[in-house]
């Protein structure tokens, strides 16, 4: 009988394992599929374009070739001019990103917990942000000349309003029983906020971080298109200047990438950030 049993469990046990086996081969599969669906459009795009030079539809002083392109980007990073524009954007982003995202949180915690504050600030602060953020630009030039305090301001902008207008709406979307069990608790204003409201806004908040994060990236490559001689928005400027439109392209690339990995970065981070509500689920 213990023999019969043993035999039986065993096999289960190796069910499960080739179960868990066979789920990790279809979700490396379905990752596969999904990276190769979302080559197609890219690759054809580059088709395309070299398609177009090589027939010479365009003129190659307005549209370079494929080939042309990759010669100048490998000049570009093997004389380390474009990490060095790329440092100078990231830095700015990174300084400008930070203030305008902690002080988006402040803002948006206040307005949350408050509805007098929220009453008071919400007008003027959509009133704020309906005003692009490029719009700002002629008066903070004004104000604070073309050095780095200028895009940092315009920057930290950019992150200002989603992450304020998120991690209000956050907050308020707390169930109110979450808030009594922490009052049955005899938790503290500050314990109430950092164990129950802020990791129950924490998916609102993450949003905010990204919306922010974009919109961040986008106005910095807008300032530095006006005001800047360093950066990736510099070198868009200096090459249609100068009428090279391959370092153009080159610098368009890799804003792209740049924004493109920030975004899954935060997505990694929000995914292992929020991995309890994935095991919550599972259970």
């Amino acid at each position: 009988m213990s023999s019969f049993t043993d035999t039986v469990i065993g096999a289960a046990g190796a069910k499960g394992i080739d179960n868990t086996a066979g789920w990790k081969r279809l979700r490396n599969r379905r990752v596969v599929r999904r990276a190769v669906i979302g080559l197609i459009l890219p690759v054809m795009l580059v088709f395309t374009w070299w398609l177009a030079s090589s027939r010479g539809w365009l003129p190659e002083q307005i549209l370079p070739s494929p080939a042309y392109v990759y010669a100048t980007a490998v000049e570009m990073i093997a004389s380390g001019e474009i990490f060095y524009h790329a440092g100078m954007s990231l830095r700015r982003v990174v300084y400008g990103f930070m203030f305008g995202a902690i002080a988006g949180l402040s803002l948006g915690v206040a307005m949350g917990l408050s509805r007098t504050v929220d009453d008071y600030v919400r007008p003027i602060f959509l009133a704020f942000a309906q005003i692009p953020t490029l719009g700002w630009i002629p008066l903070l030039m004004l104000i604070f000349g073309i050095g780095e305090t200028l895009k940092i301001i315009v920057i930290a902008k950019g992150a200002l309003v989603p992450m304020t207008m998120n991690t209000a709406a956050g907050i308020r979307s707390v169930p109110a029983n979450y808030v009594e069990v922490g009052r049955a608790l005899r938790f503290s204003r500050l314990q109430t906020l950092r164990l129950i409201v802020l990791p129950g806004a924490a998916p609102s908040i993450f949003t905010g971080v990204r919306y922010g994060l974009t919109h961040s990236w986008t106005a910095l490559v807008g300032v530095e298109l006006l005001a800047s001689s360093e950066g990736l928005g510099y070198l868009l400027v200096w090459g249609r200047q100068m009428f090279w439109l391959d370092v153009v392209i080159v610098a368009m690339i890799v804003i792209g990438i740049v924004g493109f990995l920030m975004d899954k970065g935060l997505d990694v981070a929000e995914t292992y950030f929020q991995r309890w509500k994935r095991s919550e689920g599972e259970a």
